[in-house]
């Protein structure tokens, strides 16, 4: 399995090792947990993204009806000339 080198204060470190003290795991296991949940919560967080886009995507003219204000301007609205 590949390997990364993390460096750390001296403070973060200590505080690593009390963590894991408490909790009665190794200090490799919790750094690799914390990284495994953040890992699992940024994909969470794409998948959501891309549920709404396609949400959006599909009721784009019931939200347009709704929201006519958010709307872009018409293409050369606006301009003088």
């Amino acid at each position: 399995m590949p390997a990364l080198n993390v460096e750390f204060s001296d403070r973060e470190l200590e505080d690593l090792r009390q963590i894991a003290k408490e909790r009665g795991t190794s200090m490799k296991a919790l750094v690799r947990e914390a990284a495994a949940a953040d890992i699992a919560r940024h994909r969470a967080l794409q998948e959501g993204a891309e549920a709404f886009r396609r949400f959006f995507a599909a009721h784009a003219d019931e939200f347009a009806a709704a929201f006519p204000e958010d709307e872009p301007a018409a293409k050369g609205a606006g301009r003088v000339g």
